[in-house]
Order: structure tokens, then C-alpha cells, then sequence
């Protein structure tokens, strides 16, 4: 079977930038050829130098009725490729597509540029979802100044509900935690962290506090008490490896709590407190602070230390 990876997306999406960054990677230099098969062509041309670097021919194929099996079969038969690679026309329908009988789509990624995403959702939803339904990637680019993803995420969701889905602005991907994706609830009374949710209540609150303040967690932490904190402070958190065993931080925030001298270093306690957006002194400015409503002994967790990895 031919290995065939399929990228779909409308006009300027941002296919072809996909494509070249792909060609240019270290572990797509591979042995044998990759016909690459050109379905429009945008404003972004292919550089000659990197498909001579990459053994990528181009062929391009302009009309929808041309793309054919007998067409690219004939494709085949000249470059004799390795792999194939389809950059799909967006108007194209994407279900009246048809391959050779030994072309395998190994991969189907849809690029769509989310600066106009609203406008092809409301206005050619069938041909975007056509592109949408089979993919395992869909790739928003240019998210720059684009304040509601989640909507766009759910929109996807709808479709495909399975694939993955990537946002990138200027800067490279954006590393967004959606509300939809926490592993907790946050509309509830006391929000119940395990080890994996307290990692990502942890980072979340980094970047949104304003999701927690007022509301009240409830979490097992190791106790910490920096010398330099005022009396009647102390730092329930975890360790996590952020990468490797010989990575290691300590992750926690400032808990006021009255019985905090009593606490011993490095005691295990069941906490529940409401955090509060307050200026603290050791974090220079506002940060997450945390106001004790409980602190109980308890056994250590099994697994001592949270992973990111």
C-alpha cells in the first residue's frame, strides 16, 4: 500500500506553510521520493531548493474533474514515490474524493486560518465540516487577537469530536488550558483537586486566575514554610517532575491559615481554603492566595510527587 498524507484546508489557510515545515524537518529526510500533488495554488510558493533537498516533486492538479485515480496512478508510474503528499483544495468536496485502490491515507490534517473561520463555519459549513469530519489534526493558525478559542473548539468538537486540536498565533502554538478540558468542576462548591488536577490548577491559575478567585478548592499538600513569610503563613503544594527525575519544583501558593506555626515541615495535610487575587510580597504583586478554611493531617498520596510529563 501507498502511505498518502492528506492536508485539507480553504485558500491561505496556511497549507502550504504546513507542508513546507513538514518537508523541512530532520526526521521527514527519508529515503526515496515524495510526490507531493498540488490541488490550488496560493499566495505561498514551494521553494525549489527545499524539494530538491527533500527528493519532493510537485504536480499540480487544477481542475476537480482531472483528480482522478487514472490520473494520479499515471502520477505515480513517472515519480515511482515513497509516499504521497496532497495538498487538497478547500472547494474541493471532500467526500466525492477518490484515490487509486492502493493509496492508504495514513494521515488527514485540515489547516483553517482562524481569523476567518466564522465566516466559512457560517457561510460553507458543509464543505468545512467535510474536511473536519476525518481528520486527526485540525490545526487554527493565525489565532493572534482572537480572545474566544473555546467556541471554535466546540464547534470542531461537534463535528469530530475525536480529533486533536492545535492553536497557534505568531509566537508558535498556544498552550491554552479550554474551561471544557480541566478535570474538575468549576461551578462546584468545593472544586475537588486529585494529583493530576492539582498540577493543572496550579498552572491554570497562573494564566486565569480570574476562573478561581472566590471560589473554594480542596487539595492533599505537603507542608512548606518559607522563613521569609509573615507569621500566620505557609505553603501547601506538591513536587512535580517537570520533565525529568532531576527536574524537580516545588508548586504551591501562599495559604494564610491561623494555625500555621503549629504545622511541622514537610507534613502531609488535607486543605480546603478559598483563593483570593491579593498582593503578597514574595510574589512581587497580585497572586493566587489561598485562606485556610480547614487544614487536617493525613497520609501521604501513594505517588508523593505529580508529573507533567
Amino acid at each position: 500500500m501507498k502511505p498518502v498524507y492528506v492536508i485539507n484546508g480553504f485558500l491561505e489557510s496556511g497549507k502550504t506553510e504546513f507542508i513546507t515545515y513538514t518537508l523541512a524537518q530532520p526526521y521527514f529526510q527519508i529515503g526515496g521520493r515524495t510526490l507531493l500533488v498540488l490541488c490550488e495554488e496560493g499566495e505561498n510558493e514551494y521553494d525549489e531548493k527545499l524539494l530538491k533537498a527533500s527528493r519532493t516533486v510537485l504536480e499540480l492538479i487544477e481542475e476537480e474533474a482531472d483528480f482522478q485515480p487514472a490520473k494520479l496512478i499515471e502520477l505515480e508510474k513517472k515519480h515511482k514515490p515513497e509516499r504521497i503528499i496532497i495538498e487538497y483544495n478547500g472547494m474541493w468536496n471532500y467526500k466525492e474524493m477518490k484515490l487509486p485502490w492502493h493509496w492508504k491515507i495514513e494521515q488527514q490534517i485540515t489547516t483553517i486560518d482562524a481569523s476567518t473561520f466564522p465566516m466559512y463555519y457560517t457561510n460553507m459549513k458543509s464543505l468545512l465540516a467535510e474536511q473536519i469530519r476525518a481528520s486527526e489534526l485540525i490545526i487554527f493558525n493565525r489565532c493572534d487577537g482572537i480572545s474566544d478559542l473555546s467556541s471554535y473548539k466546540r464547534n470542531v468538537k461537534a463535528i469530530n469530536r475525536k480529533a486533536e486540536i492545535v492553536f497557534e498565533d505568531a509566537n508558535g502554538e498556544i498552550n491554552e488550558i479550554m474551561e471544557e478540558d480541566l478535570p474538575y468542576d468549576l461551578k462546584a462548591d468545593v472544586i475537588e483537586l486529585d494529583d493530576n488536577g492539582y498540577g493543572i490548577w496550579y498552572l491554570d491559575s497562573l494564566d486565569h486566575l480570574e476562573r478561581y478567585d472566590g471560589k473554594t478548592v480542596r487539595f492533599t499538600a505537603m507542608v512548606l514554610k518559607p522563613k521569609e513569610y509573615p507569621k500566620g503563613y505557609f505553603v501547601p503544594g506538591r513536587m512535580a517532575m517537570t520533565c525529568c527525575a532531576e527536574d524537580m519544583a516545588f508548586l504551591g501558593f501562599a495559604c494564610e491559615y491561623d494555625g500555621a506555626d503549629a504545622l511541622a515541615e514537610q507534613q502531609w495535610v488535607k486543605v480546603k481554603a478559598k483563593v483570593a487575587k491579593e498582593y503578597f510580597a514574595d510574589y512581587q504583586g497580585e497572586g493566587p492566595v489561598l485562606h485556610a478554611v480547614s487544614v487536617e493531617k493525613t497520609k501521604a498520596p501513594r505517588e508523593t510527587v505529580i508529573s507533567f510529563t
